[in-house]
């Protein structure tokens, strides 16, 4: 793996290591953070696609009776990840294992209240794809797409269990396909857009395994003001 950065996250709340080139904490990850929902005392939550485990940290930071697992298929993030556990004293409300969401074998069917996910945007057939593997990986479907994603939620969440996503606008019906053609009805949508007057750049979603028909549309969600500072609400994620 390449060099290692120490960086302060939420004004220091939480320290990550991470890979200078390599997928790194981004307002994606602020958000989707922000997005999910706890809904019971002691649920167990998975966060896939975990890489140095900055969602599941800010969940398990935030949310007081819960328990989340990352896992990621890359050993060396999964590494930083433990160590970032340790780091900031998390270790006993987390997990973090390197494998595969595919593979049918590493957990038990419906083990899991909730899943989590910012998968990879691109199709294969859809830019370049880096030789830096990790980059890659995080950015184009090599080796999860929103199919696979669908099958891994239903596979792993229990009956009314949730999934929490932010995925492309630009393919928000791949991912709603994906999702219905598992049996995981959508029930939250909201657009998240740079600034009034643009174009949506990513969606957060959540929906219910074997839920029934009926979806919430939520107000846009806008990152910048017109003096092109944070909004009041993006600013409000930052806070725990």
């Amino acid at each position: 793996m390449n060099s290692i950065t120490s960086d302060d996250i939420l004004y220091g709340r939480l320290n990550l290591l991470q890979p200078s080139d390599g997928p790194r904490v981004s307002l994606d990850t602020i958000l989707l953070s922000a997005w999910v929902k706890v809904r019971s005392s002691h649920s167990r939550f998975i966060e896939a696609g975990c890489a140095t485990g900055a969602i599941s940290l800010l969940l398990a930071m935030k949310h007081r009776n819960i328990h989340v697992t990352g896992i990621d298929i890359q050993p060396g993030l999964i590494s930083l990840a433990q160590q970032n556990a340790i780091n900031n004293g998390l270790e006993s409300k987390t997990a973090f294992i390197a494998g595969d969401i595919r593979d049918k074998n590493l957990f038990p069917r419906e083990s899991f209240d909730g899943f989590v996910i910012n998968p990879p945007y691109e199709s294969l057939s859809r830019g370049r794809i880096s030789p830096n593997i990790s980059r890659s990986t995080a950015r184009h479907e090599l080796s999860c797409t929103p199919d696979d994603v669908g099958e891994s939620a239903y596979r792993l969440l229990k009956c009314r269990g949730r999934i929490f996503a932010v995925f492309t606008s630009q393919r928000l019906d791949v991912f709603m396909s994906a999702m219905r053609n598992h049996r995981l009805i959508p029930k939250r949508l909201r657009p998240v857009y740079p600034r009034e007057g643009a174009v949506s750049g990513v969606f957060l979603i959540e929906c219910i395994k074997d839920g029934g028909e009926g979806m919430i549309l939520l107000p846009p969600l806008y990152v910048r003001d017109e003096d092109d500072n944070y909004t009041p609400e993006i600013m409000s994620m930052y806070d725990l």
